[in-house]
């Protein structure tokens, strides 16, 4: 009783604690409420650009720098990783203070070197991207009756050969007033917020929740001149008018820049927690919707019927055998299907049974990474809002799940060794070192691409120590002790002894391996849409939150790879061919195939604009690297379900 007093306790607690927070924030994510005249930061992060996928530092460019100077913002693993720099910049609002014509500074004579890097990252089309207490700056432009939505802003323009700056930014923050006495009043910018809690009904002034980020680029033709003695944020010498429609300061060499901003806050009924719905709006998203349920359920559909044809084929087959007498049985067996007549060579240790172990172990641990992540994105913790999250928490579960891919290699090891358990420390090391080696591999000669580039998606050589210490001080360990449970652990024994010498395989009309390549255009099947969304959201800078949806993508990709491989594992079997170990692995894992080849279909006709050799090769690592993650999980599905079924189809005969 005294335990389920403390749990009582505890839930109630945490009921509490949820109360009090309003319990409608995201998790990892909370509000910041500002009064009058509270100073607001806006932050700056990466130049990007669809047309080069290679993120550069704003401050690369010859913009306003801060009177405090550049620092860096804290920044998490998965922010590194993704090339986000978010640091500082000049930029200050005052809450719910309205200002035109603000002076920000002049820039110094362009030289010749930032001429041509300026006028090179408006012909890439740069986007510069601002952020406001989490929100990134939004755009809205209109074409044909339409309204586009746009995050960031482009450096400038060319026109009529004759390059163009927007040197004037007009801001919009949209702000919803609480006026609720139990909201915390947060004190600063957001860095090193003191929170304060106001429990007392009618104390101080009605405080304020920035709920929308906007901005409109201008060029403006200021005259440089009359700003030489203009201090930073002081008010410039003549009225600016901002017009989106037209350019007016041309880009030359030699000549300085003068930047201004004028900034305008609106009320606005858009609540705290709705505040992200304009950047997860999506054009036609009814149509998308429709078209990704017709695709779900007729892959639903032929997946059932693959089930039932299957069940009642093997079912039929059993029942066929069992009802008869040993010399029926003996007379039959060359006139029933051929998976009987493999008995004494269908457990017959692969090739290369030790890579076998390793990709499916390793497969284990990248499929339990991919489930775990999608389910914690489901369920909010790794929102848009919170940077960088998604990928430190894939980071984090592929570590921490080591110990399952050291046990489930170890222990296919030693049921293909029957119950001999050596080797499998070597077994356990090159099971942490396989897929991560080559995934070093990979991002190490695409570093060196960036590097060379100067740009920020480079990851940083104390970066790469610290990833090279996660790898060897937590998951190769813990890949090592799941291997020691993998190799005490009983082994599978199998419900049939092996022949000592192999049986012929009988000559087939057609190639296995066409099959096996023809068998992952089911799975592709289920998860093609959902597919260019996900390359949208890396590619094209849309922001991707269908987690929950693409959750039931996954379960039902891992039945039909299960399904796909255990019919094509049968039909193997059928004809006499007992080597299927590593045909049940590809027949799934050949899915991989096709999402390497739409990736390359993406890179030609989506991603047109994509200029350069660098570009090309940094996209295609990334897609060789995803697809390579993608073969291994897929193709562990396909092998543990033939598996578990030629287990089940062989203990299930009477044999002498």
């Amino acid at each position: 009783m005294e335990f389920f007093d403390r749990f009582r306790i505890w839930v109630l607690a945490i009921c509490l604690i949820f109360q009090l927070g309003h319990g409608f924030y995201l998790p990892g994510s909370y509000p910041h409420k500002y009064v009058e005249g509270d100073f607001l930061n806006v932050k700056v992060n990466s130049l990007t650009s669809i047309d080069t996928e290679m993120p550069f530092s704003y401050y690369s460019l010859p913009f306003c720098q801060p009177q405090e100077g550049v620092k860096d913002s804290a920044e998490n693993l998965g922010e590194l990783l993704m090339g986000d720099r978010i640091e500082n910049s000049p930029y200050r609002f005052e809450m719910y203070k309205n200002k035109t014509e603000i002076f920000l500074c002049k820039s110094d004579p362009l030289t010749s070197d930032q001429f041509k890097i300026l006028t090179k990252r408006i012909d890439e089309m740069y986007q510069v991207n601002l952020i406001l207490d989490n929100l990134p700056a939004i755009r809205y432009t209109q074409k044909e009756g339409y309204t586009l939505r746009w995050t960031g802003y482009p450096v400038g323009v060319k026109v009529k050969d004759a390059y163009y700056v927007f040197n004037h930014l007009k801001f919009k923050v949209l702000v919803h007033e609480y006026e609720d006495a139990n909201m915390a009043r947060v004190m600063g910018t957001g860095d090193a917020a003191e929170v304060i809690p106001t429990l007392t009904k009618g104390s101080g002034n009605p405080g304020y929740m920035v709920v929308g980020f906007e901005v409109v680029p201008c060029s403006i033709m200021h005259n440089a001149d009359s700003v030489k003695n203009v201090k930073m944020y002081e008010k410039y010498p003549s009225r600016i008018k901002c017009d989106p429609t037209s350019v007016s300061v041309p880009v030359k060499e030699g000549q300085p820049i003068v930047f201004t901003y004028e900034v305008e806050f609106e009320n606005s009924d858009i609540k705290w927690p709705s505040r992200w719905d304009a950047y997860l709006k999506m054009e036609g998203s009814k149509v998308h919707w429709f078209s990704i349920l017709n695709s779900l359920m007729v892959i639903t559909f032929l997946a059932g019927i693959v089930l039932v044809i299957l069940l009642r084929t093997v079912r039929r087959d059993l029942t066929r055998y069992e009802e008869l007498d040993k010399e029926a049985q003996a007379q039959m067996n060359e006139e029933l299907s051929g998976w009987k007549l493999v008995v004494g060579d269908v457990f017959r240790a692969p090739t290369n049974p030790a890579l076998l172990c390793i990709m499916v172990g390793d497969g284990v641990q990248i499929l339990g990474m991919a489930v775990v992540t999608i389910l914690f994105a489901a369920l909010g913790f790794m929102s848009p809002a919170s940077r960088g999250t998604l990928i430190t928490g894939m980071l984090f579960f592929y570590m921490i799940l080591g110990i399952v891919a050291g046990y489930v290699a170890v222990r296919l090891w030693r049921t293909i060794g029957c119950g001999d358990s050596k080797g499998w420390v070597s077994v356990s090391w090159r099971a942490a070192c396989f897929f991560p080696g080559i995934a070093f591999l990979i991002l190490t000669t695409l570093n060196f691409l960036l590097w060379g580039s100067h740009s920020t998606g480079a990851i940083p050589f104390s970066l790469f120590v610290i990833l090279i210490l996660l790898w060897f001080c937590i998951s190769v360990p813990l890949t090592l002790v799941g291997g020691y449970f993998g190799a005490k652990a009983p082994h599978i024994e199998y419900p049939v002894r092996t022949n000592q010498i192999p049986r012929e395989i009988p000559p087939q009309k057609y190639p296995s391996w066409l099959l096996v390549l023809g068998a992952g255009t089911l799975p592709f099947g289920t998860l093609f849409i959902e597919l260019f969304f996900i390359m949208s959201s890396i590619w094209m800078g849309r922001v991707y939150y269908v987690f929950g949806f693409l959750f039931i993508v996954l379960i039902l990709l891992v039945v039909v790879c299960a399904e796909v491989s255990l019919v094509l594992t049968y039909m193997h079997l059928c004809v006499e061919d007992w080597k299927w170990w590593w045909k049940s692995f590809f027949a799934s894992g050949s899915v991989a195939i096709y999402i390497f080849l739409y990736s390359v279909n993406y890179l030609i006709f989506d991603l047109k604009s994509l200029s350069g050799p660098v570009s090309a090769t940094l996209y295609l690592g990334y897609s060789l690297f995803m697809v390579l993650a993608i073969m291994l999980a897929t193709g562990t599905i396909g092998f543990l379900s033939s598996f578990w079924f030629v287990h089940y189809l062989f203990s299930s005969v009477k044999l002498d």
